[in-house]
């Protein structure tokens, strides 16, 4: 039996040298290797024929971390700390992302992806969850803290996302400084950190869609974090 061919978005970046590169941290690779997936690369400056016709191939997609949305797609607040703005990754998977929500073919987002899903569908974000958000935590740990685990998500209990889990407190890792603010429609909270940040999404009448803001491809150690990865490339292969 072959196995679910899972398609992950990349970022457009430079080497040493500054030749263009596609990049991809491993995680995320071995994440879906681990829950008995093949990885593929979807990368984010091909034209949209040949990322659809990649599309068209796989069988789920991970929309993974990296730099922030660009202020055009939704109606957010400018901040100084907006950055790594990559426009054609957004094109890339801000199509990516609607086609797979038409599709019915199942979604993971993780950090960004989470941002890509509610924009994608016509929610905004915090531009700045620190400047924006009333007493917010502090979501935005510097330097390799992807293995730290530094605050509580508490889900609905009533959610697949924490059926999936399995649990009603996760204690995750947070490496973003943006998050969801106002929710597309359709798309339904189904975890919050303490300070009210949505840390967790899914669209209710998808086949499998789901987001969370903290990075779990660092937290395979953990066993709610493959539960959400086997589930993913368990709902590709169907």
């Amino acid at each position: 039996m072959s196995k679910p061919l899972i398609g992950i978005t990349t970022r457009n970046g430079r080497d040493p040298d500054l030749h263009p590169t596609t990049a991809l941290q491993h995680t995320y690779t071995n994440a879906i290797v681990q829950a008995g997936g093949l990885p593929i690369l979807i990368p984010s400056m091909l034209p949209e024929e040949d990322f659809l016709d990649l599309y068209s191939r796989v069988d789920g997609v991970l929309f993974t971390g990296g730099g922030d949305v660009s202020l055009e797609y939704f109606s957010g607040v400018d901040h100084p700390r907006i950055g790594e703005v990559d426009k054609p990754r957004d094109v890339t998977e801000l199509t990516l992302m609607r086609a797979a929500v038409s599709d019915g073919k199942p979604i993971l987002g993780i950090c960004r992806g989470a941002q890509v899903m509610n924009v994608a569908l016509g929610g905004t974000l915090y531009t700045h969850i620190h400047d924006q958000l009333p007493r917010a935590l502090d979501h935005d740990y510097p330097g390799d803290l992807r293995r730290v685990l530094v605050h509580s998500v508490n889900l609905d209990a009533s959610s697949r996302s924490a059926q999936i889990f399995g649990e009603a407190v996760l204690q995750v890792n947070s490496l973003h400084h943006q998050g969801l603010k106002d929710l597309a429609p359709g798309l339904r909270a189904a975890g919050h950190s303490s300070d009210g940040l949505v840390e967790v999404a899914e669209l209710p009448e998808h086949p499998y869609a789901i987001s969370v803001q903290w990075h779990p491809e660092w937290l395979t150690d953990q066993l709610p974090t493959r539960r959400l990865f086997k589930s993913f490339v368990d709902a590709a292969g169907k």
